[in-house]
Order: structure tokens, then sequence, then C-alpha cells
């Protein structure tokens, strides 16, 4: 016996549709799965799964799984052909991957769990258009932190939002740099600069103090930010 077919959409068929239609206007490429379960209030990846897989069936959008923002709007719920189908298919041809390797603070320093690595699975990593890399940065030099913390606050960068490092040993004064402060085995994310013989890390909060190390040397730069991935509120 066949199964009935499904009577047009639910109204969570339709508020994932508007989801994935006002996150690519937003940001100008599709949601991860997780994203799109925690801006519609589904807190089963499989369950997203599920309609998505009917919305794929429906024609309403289409995907590809090697990769985890591979979501594409083909027409929204009134069934008319999405016009930026076409941009974020190109868009999404653009996309490289970057790994999520851990949290950083943005605030006092603090100390990065062993077990803070394999926390992240594929699903948590990013996805950035390859034409924002600089001439001379490479795709295997990138690495992505979670921010965790609020002394960055006044440089646009929020708790939870996520940065995308370049790999780096050392920099230039007054850029915003991923440190390892090895006279405490702890980690901070600050404005840097070199001064009367020591080194000044620089909030970028004014209710918050500087860190001061005398030791260049127990200073090392692990990367510089090259863009901030902002942490969309979640929808009501």
């Amino acid at each position: 016996m066949m199964a009935k077919r499904r009577k047009g959409l639910s109204e969570r068929h339709k508020k994932i549709l508007a989801m994935l239609e006002s996150y690519q206007a937003e940001t100008g490429y599709p949601p991860s799965i997780r994203e799109i379960g925690k801006k519609t209030g589904i807190s089963s990846t499989s369950v997203v799964n599920y309609y998505l897989n009917q919305l794929e069936d429906e024609g309403y959008i289409e995907r590809d799984r090697k990769i985890s923002r591979g979501v594409r709007l083909v027409k929204d719920f009134s069934g008319q052909l999405h016009q930026a189908a076409q941009t974020v298919r190109g868009a999404l041809e653009d996309l490289i991957r970057v790994p999520v390797i851990g949290r950083i603070a943005a605030g006092q320093p603090m100390p990065v769990p062993g077990s803070d690595f394999p926390y992240y699975d594929p699903e948590s990593g990013v996805q950035i258009a390859r034409s924002l890399l600089g001439p001379g940065d490479k795709e295997e030099d990138l690495f992505a932190l979670e921010v965790q913390g609020d002394s960055m606050v006044d440089a646009m960068v929020n708790d939870g939002d996520i940065v995308v490092m370049k790999r780096a040993q050392d920099c230039r004064n007054g850029e915003m740099v991923a440190v390892w402060l090895n006279d405490r085995d702890e980690t901070t994310l600050k404005y840097f600069y070199k001064e009367n013989g020591g080194v000044r890390l620089q909030p970028a909060n004014p209710t918050m103090q500087p860190i001061f190390v005398d030791n260049p040397r127990a200073v090392q730069v692990q990367g510089k930010v090259v863009m901030v991935i902002r942490q969309m509120e979640q929808a009501h």
C-alpha cells in the first residue's frame, strides 16, 4: 500500500524555510544543521534532517551531504522560485571549511583543557568564501576558535562568536591575536603591543585592564584574527 502523500507544508516546514531564507540573505551562505535546529527550536539534528529530507523531496531545497552547509533554498513556502538559489549555489562552490578546534577567552586568560579539542566534531566547523583569503593566505593555515568572554566587545567580538585565525608566530603592534602565556599555561584573545621591553595585551573593553607581561618570551603568538563570524540571536 502506498504511503499517503503529505498535503502542504506544516508550520515547522515553513519556519525552516523562512529561517533558511533570512539566514542566507544575512550571511551569504547556508546555515549548518545545528544552526537550523537552534533557530527553529528543534533540539535533535535527526529531526532537523527528517524535515529537510521532506523539503528536498518536495523540491523546496537541494542538499549536498558532503559538506556541513550543503542546504540550498530552491523555492520559498509559497512555491515561488527563490531568486537567490543560483547565487547561493555559486557561493557554495567558493566555500572552504575551517575547523573549530577549541575555545579562547576574551576576558581573563583561561586554561585550555586537553579534552576541549576532541569536543568539536565536523559539524562544528565553519565555512568561509575562498575569495576572502588574502594573497598569501593558505587554506591549511586557517583554524577557528569559539570566543568566551566580553573583553573584545568594542572590536565587535562578542561572547559566543567564532574567530577565524591564521596561524602565525609573530605579529605587529595593534593586531588582534590568540596568545599562549607560557608561564601561566593559559590562553587569551587580545590586541598585542610590545613596549618597555615587555608585552601589553590590551582588551577592547574600557571596563577591563590590560595584561602586562614583563618577559616577552612568555607570550607565544598562536594566530592572527582574519575574520569574525557573529553568533546570530535565536529567533523567537
